[in-house]
C-alpha cells in the first residue's frame, strides 16, 4: 500500500484560503445586499453577543470537525486531539486514526456548512445583518477546509486516509 501526502502547511493553507474566502465573501455580500438594504445596528448587546459568538465559534468549528468525524467514521472521541498551532495562529482538530475518505470529507465540510452557509442562507430570508456577518465570517473561516477538499478531489471512494498531524490535509493510502 502506497502512502501519499496530500497536505500543505498550515501557514500556506491560511494564505491560500484567503483566495477562496475573498470571492466567497464578495458573492455572499452581493447577494445579501441585493435583497436587503443596509440596516443600522441598533443595540450594543447585539454586537457583544456577536463578538462572543465569533470567539466561541472558533472552538465550535473544531468541535464540529471532531464530532462529525467521530460520528461518520465511527471513531471514539479519544481518537481525536484539539489544539492550536501558534506558528500559523490556527486552531485544529486532528484524528489520530485512519478513516475512509467519505467521513473525512463530510467532517471537513460540516463546520463551513453549519456555521457559515446555513446562517448566511437564513439571513437572506430574514435580513438579519448580524446573522449575515456571522455566516460570512464562518464561510470564510472554512476556506482552509474547502482547500483541503480541493486537494482531495481526485481521491477515489473507499480510499483510506489519515489526517496529517501538523498540516492541512491528510495521507492517502492507495493500492
Amino acid at each position: 500500500m502506497n502512502k501519499r501526502d496530500l497536505s500543505i502547511s498550515m501557514k500556506e493553507a491560511t494564505v491560500k484560503s484567503l483566495v477562496i474566502a475573498g470571492p466567497t465573501a464578495l458573492f455572499q455580500a452581493f447577494v445579501f445586499f441585493s435583497l436587503h438594504s443596509l440596516p443600522g445596528l441598533s443595540a450594543e448587546t447585539n454586537l457583544s453577543l456577536f463578538a462572543f459568538l465569533l470567539i466561541f465559534g472558533i472552538l465550535l468549528h473544531e468541535l464540529i470537525h471532531m464530532f462529525a468525524w467521530a460520528a461518520f467514521a465511527r471513531k471514539p472521541l479519544r481518537a481525536f486531539k484539539l489544539g492550536f498551532q501558534w506558528a500559523a495562529l490556527t486552531p485544529y482538530a486532528h484524528c489520530k486514526e485512519p478513516m475512509d475518505i467519505l467521513p473525512y470529507r463530510l467532517g471537513a465540510v460540516m463546520p463551513g456548512l453549519l456555521l457559515g452557509i446555513i446562517p448566511w442562507l437564513i439571513s437572506l430570508f430574514n435580513g438579519n445583518l448580524l446573522l449575515f456577518f456571522f455566516g460570512l465570517a464562518y464561510s470564510s473561516a472554512a476556506g482552509g477546509d474547502f482547500l483541503v477538499l480541493w486537494l482531495l478531489r481526485h481521491v477515489k471512494p473507499n480510499t483510506l486516509v489519515e489526517d496529517h498531524p501538523s498540516n492541512a490535509g491528510c495521507y492517502v493510502y492507495e493500492q
